[in-house]
């Protein structure tokens, strides 16, 4: 009988800096069992294994049955789950990784780490056209019952998930940082959201501030959960494109929305189709290359009321805005009206869900 349950022990070590990946593989291979003390033996064979003494006393040293009691009680208290490659609750697809996490920590719905799920990412400074395809893949993915995957990033990340929400769909934000410590810092909101309608997971154990050489190894995490990747706009040397080539390195899909050609914005996603990618114009494309996966059930049909009507000034805003983000100042000038007037005219737009508006002032049609 172990002296505590072995994914306890695995969750505890993985907290002790200077141990990441590979210091636990060494210990694996070396026959460590995560539910027992450790015994002079085991660091016998940790040294034959290439691990540095220096970690082996920091393990010794914090790796005690009080610190693993410690570290359980602050995640039951933080309403943290984590979940080790020891249990089954472990995602099956993840598993097939060539470095699968070691451990993952969970806030929200447990069981979306089993569920079909597929990628969607892209630019963190997306055009309107970025914003508009994403919402609408986004959307009728989540609406099919298909879990969104993406990384809460400024952009294109961000309104993946939420357009997945407003259908009542399933998303699933895999972050770069601890699981607990909202990153970006305006999408505390849609962090909360997250957390209680889908869940947010993160390999680096919480508290772990955002750092730039922690978003490759999400990216894996990203397309490795997920049949395939959706990259809806990206630059040539965008990082949601990191994402992609984990797709293809996985043996998943990869799928790409094609952008115009004059746009800087589409240049990585019309690259990765001249690459091979496949072509996205509808959901439909994607579904042909899905067709052997069983689809999960789609999420309940609400109840809608009809649309708001607008009145003859809001009307008259509407009519000049479409796809191409336009300016206060332009408005104003071209309906002659006083900015308190646009203002307002504008916030009721957005009430009843007919604008957006964009960075800079900029507005356009939903």
């Amino acid at each position: 009988m172990n002296a505590w349950e072995p994914r306890e022990g695995l969750v505890a070590v993985h907290q002790i800096q200077g141990v990441g990946w590979h210091t636990i593989d060494k210990l694996r291979q070396s026959d460590w069992d995560p539910g027992e003390p450790l015994t002079g033996e085991e660091e016998r064979r940790w040294r034959e294994a290439g691990i540095g003494e220096g970690t082996i006393q920091r393990i010794r040293e914090k790796w005690t049955p009080e610190f693993i009691e410690k570290v359980g009680k602050e995640l039951e208290h933080r309403g943290i789950r984590a979940v080790t490659m020891l249990e089954e609750a472990y995602p099956p697809l993840l598993s097939q990784l060539p470095q699968p996490p070691w451990v993952l920590y969970l806030r929200g719905d447990l069981s979306l780490l089993s569920r079909p799920g597929l990628a969607v990412v892209g630019s963190r400074k997306p055009t309107s056209y970025g914003f508009r395809v994403t919402r609408r893949f986004a959307g009728e993915i989540g609406a099919r019952g298909w879990t969104v995957v993406s990384g809460m990033a400024a952009g294109v990340d961000g309104e993946a998930h939420r357009a997945a929400l407003e259908v009542e769909g399933k998303t699933l934000a895999v972050m770069g940082c601890g699981v607990d410590v909202v990153y970006p810092k305006h999408h505390r909101e849609l962090y909360g959201k997250i957390v209680r309608k889908g869940a947010v997971i993160s390999e680096a154990p919480p508290g772990t501030p955002p750092h730039p050489g922690l978003f490759p190894q999400r990216n894996r995490i990203i397309s490795g959960l997920s049949y395939g990747t959706l990259v809806t706009e990206a630059a040539e040397k965008s990082g949601s494109l990191i994402t992609a080539h984990c797709s293809l390195e996985q043996g998943r899909e990869v799928f790409a929305v094609p952008g115009p050609v004059t746009s800087a914005q589409s240049m990585g996603t019309n690259r990765l189709i001249q690459e091979g990618a496949k072509c996205v114009v509808e959901t439909g494309d994607i579904w042909e290359e899905l067709e052997h996966i069983s689809s999960p059930e789609p999420p309940g049909v609400r109840e809608t009321s009809a649309p708001s009507p607008l009145d003859p000034e809001e009307e008259r805003v509407l009519n000049l805005l479409g796809d191409v983000p336009v300016t206060v100042d332009t408005l104003t000038a071209r309906l002659n009206l006083s900015l308190g007037e646009l203002h307002r005219h504008l916030m009721n737009l957005q009430i009843k869900g007919a604008v957006r508006q964009l960075p800079g002032a900029q507005f356009v049609r939903k």
